[in-house]
């Protein structure tokens, strides 16, 4: 069996290439060692851009994989906490994944779906013809008034108003390249006052920490059984034994909701924007389909409308948030398609080359929606959401928010790129995350009204 190539050199020697330059990062490995490539030693880390193999993991014994202790403040701990579904393992981890199912399926889809069209709406009656937006911002501020609805069923007061502040804050300070150092490097993480990077962190998180543990008392004490809200769902929620979740369990999964779902789908709405603002012929389709939807319009018939689903799927390929899943730490020596992983080995499945792979989208640099109405991909093929036993659950949740809010902005404003951008955009590092650079900014110029008319898709 052949020995998975690779190189070497330790992980302080090509940190600020992968945190400042990861596409580049990943493409140089893919080309001189091909799709499935092992860096460093101790613990040896192996990319995986190979779907035979990728399936392979998916289908395997959730045993057969384990994650990383989490230490205090080390990894995502600093955020998340060590409750998080994200860093837990195991039957806790089965167990937490079992309690938060239920929030994102079902009939609960339907009422967030008609909270989503209302604070879209909320936010763009700012914008006015002529005055030039800041997309990431904008769509920052949509997916933090969606997350504080549908997870805590805030809407306003000086709970909600402080949270959407403190959030915005934390948040953005976090999103620069700069930060990833602390997340990769946590011996960074420290405080020497309220003026330093981290002491500002420290501070901010900690009264976001407070606003939370209130909310998560006043829920307890006030029980609001007939809510829809995720936290309402989450407090009522047993287990096999009939154990709800603790308070720092809840704590946990709300910062992991309000991170995980908050900051990704506003990168990913940024982009889907970009590419039907910068690509004309996208646009104009999108704007066709909406109209054969007519005036009055269910804001969940958006969710079945082909084209639009397309689009929202390729933005997700193209440029992937996360460039690649969760850490998996092999239990046990297993053999994949051909590959043998020994026990220890750090397995990161790399979403953004799987994605880029020649043979499964031809010219993968193109931004060509089409290719999702003519072909189905299989959960190896694409994988925006990761994959197996630790998909995001949030993922139906996500892809359906990214679908309502565009297609609500693109049927009630033309917007316009700025004349100065003549070049592509590429992603920027964030985090954790990859995503559009922060300065994008469209131009609205009318208000439009739906054009009736019957657009052939097939």
């Amino acid at each position: 069996m052949p020995a998975i190539p690779g190189t070497k050199t330790p992980f302080w020697r090509r940190a600020p290439k992968l945190i400042l330059r990861p596409l580049d990062y990943f493409e140089d490995h893919y080309r001189r060692y091909g799709p499935v490539f092992q860096v460093g030693e101790k613990p040896l880390s192996i990319y995986v851009a190979d779907p035979a193999v990728i399936q392979g993991i998916f289908q395997a014994d959730a045993a057969q994989f384990h994650i990383p202790p989490q230490s205090p403040g080390g990894g995502l701990t600093f955020l998340l906490g060590d409750q998080s579904l994200l860093l837990l393992d195991g039957a806790r981890h089965r167990r937490h994944r079992r309690l938060l199912m239920p929030p994102f399926h079902g009939d609960r889809m339907r009422t967030y779906g008609q909270v989503i069209g209302t604070l879209t709406e909320q936010v763009m009656a700012s914008w006015r013809p002529g005055i030039a937006f800041n997309v990431r911002a904008a769509m920052q501020e949509i997916t933090l008034r969606v997350i504080l609805k549908a997870v805590f069923g805030l809407g306003d007061g000086d709970r909600y108003d402080r949270l959407r502040y403190l959030l915005s804050t934390l948040l953005e300070g976090l999103g620069t390249p700069f930060s990833a150092f602390f997340i990769f490097f946590p011996r960074l993480q420290q405080d020497w006052g309220p003026m330093s990077p981290w002491g500002k962190f420290v501070r901010i998180k900690a009264e976001i920490d407070a606003l939370i543990y209130a909310e998560i008392g006043d829920r307890r004490q006030h029980p609001q059984p007939n809510s829809s809200d995720i936290l309402s769902l989450m407090i009522s929620a047993r287990d096999e034994q009939g154990e709800p979740l603790s308070d720092g369990e809840l704590h946990d999964e709300l910062m992991t909701l309000l991170v995980a779902g908050h900051e990704t789908t506003a990168s990913a709405l940024t982009w889907a924007l970009y590419w039907a603002h910068w690509l004309p012929d996208v646009g104009k389709r999108l704007h066709q389909e909406l109209d054969t939807l007519g005036q009055t319009v269910d804001p969940l018939s958006y969710a079945s409308l082909p084209y639009l689903t397309a689009v929202c799927q390729e933005t997700l390929r193209i440029y992937p948030v996360a460039p690649t899943t969760g850490i998996r730490i092999v239990s046990q020596p297993m053999t994949v398609a051909g590959y043998e992983f020994s026990a220890g080995s750090v397995l990161f499945l790399n979403i953004y080359l799987v994605h880029h792979r020649e043979d499964l989208y031809p010219e993968p640099n193109t931004f060509r929606p089409e290719r999702f109405l003519e072909r189905q991909y299989s959960p190896a093929e694409y994988l925006p959401f990761g994959g197996g036993h630790r998909s995001c659950i949030g993922s139906a949740f996500a892809l359906m928010e990214m679908k309502l809010v565009l297609a609500t902005i693109l049927r009630h404003w033309q917007l316009e790129l700025p004349e100065g951008l003549r070049h592509p955009l590429k992603p920027v590092r964030r985090g954790l995350t990859l995503a559009p650079p922060g300065n994008l900014r469209l131009m609205p110029l009318a208000q439009r009204v739906a054009q009736p008319q019957a657009l052939p898709l097939g």
